[in-house]
Formats: structure tokens, C-alpha cells, sequence
């Protein structure tokens, strides 16, 4: 993971993006880190200027941006869907 990958606090900005079994949704980054690469068996679930953004291991997520800063509630529900699978 690049830290800081989109610069410093000021450089903070939203988009909207496609996260994969979700669809569009809004994405809030402070300064945001933005993943290089993954594993083996490894979801990329969203990329945002090229860069992942969000990626998904088993029951697992990792994401770039704030999801707890939008009304949308589509992340939350994605990771509770992956938790209470076997």
C-alpha cells in the first residue's frame, strides 16, 4: 500500500465509483493510501484514476476511502453480507 498515495490532507477529493457488486457508488478520500498490488485470489473491487481503491479477501475489505463519511450505506452492507457468510 502506497501511504498517502493521492498526497497530503489537501489533497482530499470524492468521486463516484463502480465497487464491484455494488455499482456506482460515492467515495470520500483523505489522504488517501491507494493499494500497488495483491495476492493470489485477490478481489479488486474498485479503482479510481487507475489506482485500486478497494480490494476483498475471503470475508475481508480494504478500501482507500471513507465510506463512513457518505449516506450511502452499500460498503457497510457488503462487509456485513461477507462476515455472516461460512
Amino acid at each position: 500500500m502506497r501511504r498517502n498515495g493521492y498526497g497530503r490532507q489537501l489533497g482530499s477529493f470524492t468521486a463516484r465509483g463502480s465497487y464491484a457488486g455494488i455499482g456506482k457508488i460515492p467515495m470520500t478520500f483523505i489522504r488517501a493510501p491507494y493499494i500497488e498490488k495483491t495476492g493470489e485470489n485477490v478481489l479488486v473491487a474498485a479503482i479510481v484514476d487507475g489506482k485500486i481503491v478497494g480490494v476483498e479477501y475471503k470475508n475481508q475489505i480494504g478500501i482507500a476511502f471513507h465510506p463512513e463519511l457518505d449516506s450511502d450505506l452499500s460498503v457497510h452492507k457488503r462487509f456485513i453480507a461477507l462476515t455472516a457468510s461460512p
